[in-house]
């Protein structure tokens, strides 16, 4: 059971919805008189978030750490999706108030969903904390750091429905020069009964494609070759100056011009023509709001990943009505068809599934194993259903099935997609892949790791080549997690 989950693990970090990790912050030593030090945990949305408040900090006069120790300022980003990650928080943050009690001047601070969900608790009942901010108050982050130094409570959750962080140049953190993540919109209007993140992210607003179109063009004269447009649904991205900018749809009326909308296709194809060296991924898609338009834009251009994570959570009509996924199985599986139909049988497809949701049957179960055969998914987040206070599902039904069917049912899952995943890796032996290299294999020094467009791991001998390359690989083995293969001219 432990290897099969590290395995499925190491397939991707590229998913909304995976499972938690930790990061940490780069050493910087700028001459600053402030140390700052930050952990993520969740999304890559709740990285990103990291990247632009180390930012903010860094312009109030932080360098960062990789050391809390030696930090002034202590922030975990924390997510609220899963019972395990405010588990794993609450752990962490002991580790810093031991620290604290021989350091009293060290602020700590929690950020993001589950500071959204319990900022009463943190800050009040249980006094582990000195800041609580929301992931839509970074930009409040100094003045609440200096109310803390002053023994004072410092506390802002506001939700807003306008905030983007557009003009904020991210500081990357962990980076590998290669990949970075690029946000193009926050909150969700997706009221999925067993999710907090609207009522912890807020509403759904996009960024301004300008300012998405200048990160990325920064980025590549920076040397990345990839960049991943994030959003918690990507495929509802739409902006235009009637909305966003009252004073220039003024002017254009004015004018006479037309006010043009742009949807999550035009804005894909404004990022692939940035550069054809620059590969273009995105996360997540929903399976309501994905276009044939989005489709054929990945077909056109050669450097968007031909991969979609595109979570099902369960393959039965009945649960996914009381997810309140609004789409049906089969609408599920036209939407694969259309991957397939356009895309072709190579394109990577991931998705998340949830056994044990509230009522389902062992029929219904079944019809989530039906589902995984259908779509043959190269590889998936799985979870048995773990109740979130104040999701609509907590407050309507009842966690009703119990933790050992869950358990068989989720084990049931995972070897179901342990099979897939080396079915599909297994088709792509004997083809030549092009393969963004990212770095060191973590396995050997002799060896280097990068991905193929379907988003998997390739391994192969490291010679002269560099991180940031295209080459040209032969695959010649697999597992269940990794492909291994040699480069070809």
């Amino acid at each position: 059971m432990e290897k099969i989950i590290q395995d499925i693990d190491i397939l991707d970090r590229n998913s909304q919805e995976a499972m938690e990790t930790v990061k940490t912050s780069k050493e910087e030593n700028t001459g600053q008189k402030k140390k700052l030090y930050i952990e993520s945990y969740g999304c890559q949305m709740n990285f990103a978030d990291s990247e632009v408040v180390t930012s903010i900090m860094k312009d109030n006069g932080y360098d960062t750490t990789s050391d809390f120790e030696t930090a002034d300022v202590v922030f975990l980003n924390t997510c609220s999706i899963r019972e395990k990650a405010e588990q794993t928080v609450r752990k962490r943050l002991s580790q810093f108030n031991k620290v604290k009690k021989e350091k009293p001047e060290m602020t700590i601070g929690v950020l993001g969903c589950m500071a959204e969900r319990l900022k009463d608790k943190l800050l009040e009942e249980e006094k582990i904390v000195d800041v609580v901010v929301g992931p839509d108050a970074y930009r409040d982050l100094p003045k609440l750091v200096e109310t803390a130094e002053d023994g004072l409570k410092a506390v802002n959750t506001f939700l807003s429905r306008e905030e983007t962080y557009a003009d904020i140049s991210p500081v990357r953190l962990n980076s590998n020069g290669v990949t970075a993540f690029v946000s193009i919109m926050r909150g969700c209007d997706n009221m999925c009964s067993f999710c907090v993140v609207p009522f912890t992210r807020g509403r759904e607003r996009s960024r301004d494609p300008h300012s998405i179109i200048n990160e990325a063009q920064e980025l590549f004269d920076q040397g990345y070759r990839e960049v991943t447009l994030l959003g918690q649904n990507v495929d509802s991205y739409k902006w235009s100056e009637d909305e966003n900018n009252k004073a220039w749809l003024e002017k254009k009326e004015k004018k006479g011009e037309e006010v043009q909308v742009i949807n999550f296709a035009n804005l894909l194809e404004m990022v692939a023509k940035i550069s054809p060296d620059l590969r273009v991924r995105f996360s997540t898609s929903h399976p309501k709001d994905i276009t044939d338009e989005v489709l054929h834009t990945m077909k056109r251009y050669e450097n968007i990943c031909k991969y979609i994570h595109l979570p099902a959570q369960s393959g039965n009509s009945r649960v996914l009505d009381m997810m309140n996924r609004t789409y049906t199985r089969e609408w599920y599986i036209n939407r694969v068809d259309a991957i397939r139909d356009i895309l072709g049988q190579e394109c990577g497809i991931s998705s998340d599934m949830i056994a044990g949701f509230c009522t389902e049957t062992e029929d219904e179960h079944q019809d989530t194993l039906t589902l995984m055969d259908y779509v043959r998914y190269d590889f998936s987040y799985m979870f048995f259903y773990s109740e979130r206070p104040g999701t609509l599902a907590a407050k309507k039904f009842e966690d009703d099935i119990p933790l050992d069917v869950k358990k068989k049912r989720l084990q049931e899952i995972i070897n179901k997609q342990q099979a897939l995943s080396l079915e599909r890796n297994k088709l792509d032996i004997g083809q030549v892949q092009r393969v963004l290299i990212e770095g060191r294999s973590k396995r050997s020094d002799e060896q280097l790791q990068g991905r193929n467009s379907a988003n998997k791991v390739v391994i192969f001998s490291r010679e002269n080549y560099q991180k940031g390359q295209y080459v040209n690989v032969l695959i010649e083995e697999c597992t269940t997690a990794t492909l291994f293969g040699k480069v070809v001219s």
